[in-house]
């Protein structure tokens, strides 16, 4: 009988407690010495007191946990569309490396050379984060079940080269958002208030796919934005968080005209009522995002002639324009549903190239006896 805490490799500086207690044996890999003594010391006290018995169960795999963290965990504490996503990882990328592993036999090391190999092969920083917090939700389970005694998916330091900040923002320029519009009043006028609510208020598309009547107040001139639609299915907004965005005179003039066209199909058909939602495919259900881009999205760049973006460049069109012409960043950031001011400064300021070169000017202005040439004495 006996408790011992040794390296199970030499010089590796990772300790194992091994115990040999009524013909049986156990060993468990803890990691820093310190720590391996205190669960040694543990262990002894509790042979002592008769209360400790060799567990001959084997230590359950990483795939036996990521079915109970994919079934229980996740749902209770995600989005629809991200336990969907994680549930895909799982399938195709995390499962087939680590499914049949013991989770006390995962290394740092084992996660990180995973997680380094998805980078390698062109996978996106975000789609490897996501990857990274797969195999971390699933390891945390392990030691909330005290199964191992820390979770080697953390701390793994840089995984990739951060890209600067807001380097995927690709703002409509006034000029060209203008000849958008223009092109969808005249080809798609029924999708055109849709894009001008995107152009002028910053919603994400399925924040503004999901909005009914009962959201927008006219006479205050404001939208609540509390759902969100995701791969046709209504769940929270992105932040998680409700939130109230104001609408422009213009916006508000389009809406009101929209409501009314609206009722006047409705009566026509005998219905009666107004529609539930504000933006309707033809048959009167939610826009599919894919089939807008596809069919008329794509097609309006080609009738406007400017270059092609992305619909969520509407999003960042709103912000930097609002930035450039001096609105305050804290009521942008709050437009948005940013989760702070200085996430807002950081994804746009820096790409608004000489925004401040008249402030910058005026340092000259401070020194006036300067020997150097002053501003506007040339």
């Amino acid at each position: 009988m006996g408790v011992v805490v040794r390296e199970k490799t030499k010089g590796s500086d990772v300790w194992w407690v091994f115990v040999t207690h009524q013909g049986r044996r156990k060993a468990k890999k803890v990691g820093a010495k310190s720590a391996a003594n205190k669960v040694a010391r543990r262990i002894e006290a509790r042979i002592a007191s008769k209360a400790f018995k060799v567990d001959d169960r084997p230590t359950p795999t990483f795939g036996e946990l990521a079915t109970d963290w994919i079934g229980i965990t996740v749902p209770a504490t995600c989005r629809a569309s991200t336990t969907r996503d994680y549930q895909t990882i799982l399938k195709k990328h995390v499962g087939p490396v680590f499914n049949c592993r013991p989770v006390d036999l995962i290394t740092r090391l084992n996660v990180k050379d995973f997680l380094l190999g998805k980078i390698k092969a062109g996978y996106a920083p975000s789609t490897v984060t996501h990857m990274k917090n797969v195999i971390s939700g699933v390891l945390a389970r392990a030691v909330e079940a005290e199964i191992i005694q820390h979770n080697p998916a953390h701390t793994l330091g840089r995984l990739y080269r951060e890209k600067p900040k807001g380097k995927d923002v690709t703002p409509f320029t006034a000029e060209d958002l203008d000849k958008l519009l223009g092109a969808f009043a005249e080809k798609w006028p029924k999708y055109y208030p849709l894009v001008l609510c995107l152009a002028r208020t910053g919603a994400r598309f399925g924040e503004a796919a999901a909005l009914t009547w009962q959201d927008i107040d006219f006479q205050a001139r404001s939208i609540h934005v509390k759902r969100s639609l995701s791969r046709m299915e209504i769940s929270t907004p992105k932040s998680g968080k409700e939130r109230m965005i104001d609408m422009s005179l213009q916006l508000t003039d389009t809406l009101g005209e929209l409501r009314t066209k609206q009722k006047r199909q409705a009566l026509a058909k005998g219905r009666g009522t107004l529609p539930e939602l504000v933006f309707t495919n033809r048959d009167g259900g939610y826009i599919d995002i894919n089939h807008f881009r596809s069919r008329i999205w794509k097609k309006a760049f080609e009738v406007a002639e400017i270059p092609y973006r992305r619909i969520h460049d509407l999003r960042h069109t709103y912000a930097s324009l609002r930035i450039a012409k001096g609105d305050n960043f804290a009521d942008v950031s709050k437009q948005l549903g940013h989760h702070s001011v200085k996430f807002t400064l950081d994804q746009y300021y820096h790409w608004l190239p000489g925004s401040a070169k008249g402030e910058v000017d005026g340092l000259d202005r401070l020194q006036p006896a300067a020997t150097y040439p002053q501003p506007g004495n040339n």
